[in-house]
């Protein structure tokens, strides 16, 4: 309860609670401005952010830290607390960033295919400075039929992708007809079938053999008996009325 108290007296002077770690770093608490980190995440076109950390009373002059992970309010959507990933300025370091198209594919533009855009984001490894926020890829050349593949897309100096360079990034696809649209709108709104429930047949003098196996067994293990028809009163009458002499 004391760390919760204390973790809510430090958000009402404007800062959060935040840790940095690394490989080669001690994993260490600090704190960060709130409105500091919250202009640094809204001004971000990336979910990779990069920052030069200055620790007060750290013999470091500065770190150099990734944003790694940030903590938000389920409702008013303040951030609550901010993991930064310390990493060296001479070491690689794979991320994730986003692709972003510029340009409008000729395929779409003359012949009405459709852009599809089939990875949003890729993996890139370069060293800390270098790497991008964002990649944008030129889609002005696609025809119809035609893909920019993971391999492809142009990178900045000292940047590689991550992955099968054989992958489909941005394709264009044939435009849809209207039989097609049709079809897709007919297969949409038609109810599905209901099964067919199949009633057995019993074949001629084995009824009873087949009816046997699908009903449950009678209480006692007695056999099932045709029961014999009940004698009326009137039946009875008939019977017992002797016959007229000729």
């Amino acid at each position: 309860m004391a760390r919760r108290s204390g973790v809510k007296k430090l958000r009402l002077t404007g800062r959060v609670p935040a840790v940095i770690y690394g490989r080669q770093t001690q994993t260490r608490n600090l704190e960060v401005g709130l409105k500091e980190i919250e202009d640094l995440i809204h001004h971000s076109v990336s979910e990779t952010i990069l920052v030069d950390l200055a620790v007060e009373g750290d013999a470091k002059s500065g770190r150099l830290a990734l944003v790694q992970e940030v903590q938000h309010h389920p409702l008013s959507g303040k951030v609550l607390h901010v993991d930064f990933h310390e990493v060296a300025e001479d070491e690689k370091v794979t991320v994730t960033v986003p692709v972003e198209t510029t340009g409008e594919a000729a395929g779409v533009k003359t012949e009405g295919g459709v852009l599809e855009h089939v990875l949003f984001k890729i993996k890139v490894r370069a060293l800390p400075r270098d790497l991008p926020e964002v990649i944008t890829v030129d889609v002005t050349p696609l025809e119809i039929g035609q893909s920019i593949h993971l391999g492809e897309i142009p990178l900045p100096a000292g940047v590689e992708v991550i992955g099968d360079k054989k992958i489909p990034v941005i394709s264009v696809a044939a435009p849809i007809t209207e039989a097609q649209e049709a079809a897709a709108l007919e297969a949409a709104t038609t109810p599905l079938a209901e099964p067919e429930v199949l009633k057995e047949k019993k074949e001629e003098g084995a009824g009873e053999a087949a009816g046997a196996s699908a009903k449950p067994a009678e209480k006692g293990g007695e056999k099932a008996t045709e029961k014999p028809a009940e004698k009326t009163e009137k039946t009875e009458k008939a019977e017992k009325k002797p016959e007229k002499k000729k």
